[in-house]
Order: structure tokens, then sequence, then C-alpha cells
């Protein structure tokens, strides 16, 4: 799943004055590490005119705490997934695709330098009110994918341009160790659409 989070205002102005993202040539690997733990790497092209954030829902093993994930740098392998296409006949496949109590002064999320991102983990839908306001996931993706709300979540911070970002790393514990996770779900307006036009290599 790729969720975008924006810092503009959503508003009639700011929809008449900022251009959609754009992404494209999504490229995802997971493979699992050992019967606990599996690895995913996240590579696109990304056209857009403001800093955004961009959010993957994670199936980590309920309670891990805020130190779960454990994200990679692969910023010295920025064709990794072009290495991969050179190994493999890659094939396309279509597809359609509560309220937290606050009692005290929550810790701020720990914010990592990976490559040429800056990356956090959120361990629960909760812990978002922990995190700057504009990586805040829209109530209408938890409404549309029920499963999510007790997902944890990588946010990854994305700079304006149009550019291909260099493959995002993370290993996670995951809830389910005889299956891999691929995040395909879209929500890059603010909306969770039906269906979405999938250009994805997994």
């Amino acid at each position: 799943m790729c969720c975008f989070s924006v810092a503009t205002p959503v508003g009639l102005l700011a929809r008449l004055f900022t251009r959609p993202v754009r992404v494209s040539r999504t490229r995802i690997l997971a493979r699992m590490v050992d019967e606990r733990r599996q690895r995913l790497a996240y590579g696109m092209d990304l056209q857009t005119d403001q800093e955004l954030a961009m959010v993957l829902p994670l199936p980590v093993v309920r309670g891990s705490g805020d130190d779960a994930v454990r994200f990679l740098d692969l910023s010295e392998t920025p064709r990794m997934f072009d290495e991969l296409d050179e190994l493999f006949e890659l094939t396309q496949v279509a597809s359609k695709g509560g309220f937290p109590l606050r009692l005290e002064r929550q810790k701020t999320l720990v914010v990592h330098e990976v490559g040429s991102f800056v990356a956090s983990y959120v361990p629960t839908r909760a812990d978002f009110d922990r995190l700057d306001l504009r990586f805040r996931l829209p109530a209408v993706l938890f409404d549309a994918v029920a499963h999510y709300a007790d997902y944890g979540f990588a946010v990854f911070q994305l700079r304006p341009g149009n550019v291909t970002v260099h493959p995002m790393g993370l290993e996670l514990p995951t809830r389910s160790p005889d299956k891999l996770f691929f995040p395909t779900v879209h929500v890059h307006d603010g909306r969770f659409h039906a269906t979405a036009r999938f250009d994805h290599a997994l």
C-alpha cells in the first residue's frame, strides 16, 4: 500500500493550484529473513511539487514497541530494481484493487536518517499523534481497509521534484510468517478508490 500525506491544506484553492502526486514504476521486493522477520524494499518514480510523506502500513506483531522496525539504508544501491529486472522475466498482473486517549504527554517518535530520506516507525494508529500533523493518514483509509486498524506504519518523508526514488528498505517482525506482505493499496489523493491503475512489479 502506498499512502501519501501532504502538508498542503485540503480545500478548493489547494486543489486548484496543487498538481496531483504522480507515481509510476513502483517496484517492491519482499523476502523472509527467518521464521519471524520479513524485509521489504520499495522503489518508484515520483513527480510532485510539494513535500510529502509516504506511509506504509505493516503487519507487525502486536505490541512490538517503538523499535520493532529496522530501517535499511539502500542509497548505495539506487539501481537495485534495475539489476533485479535483468535477472528475472517480470510479468505485470492487473489488480482491483476509536478515539485515542492522551493521559500524558507522549514521547515523540524517533526519526531515522536513511539514505536521502528521513523515516519513522509508528507502532499503532493512535501513535500518529506523536508525529507531525502532515504525516497523519486520512480516516477514510481505516474505514475502507478495516484490518489496517491494528497495523504498524513506516513513514518516509519525500522531497518535491521529478525523481526516481532510491529503494526504501526496512525489516519488520511479521505476524504472518507463512506469507509475504506486499504493500499495494493506493491512497494518493486523500481518498480511497475501489479500483486503481496498478503498475507494480512484485
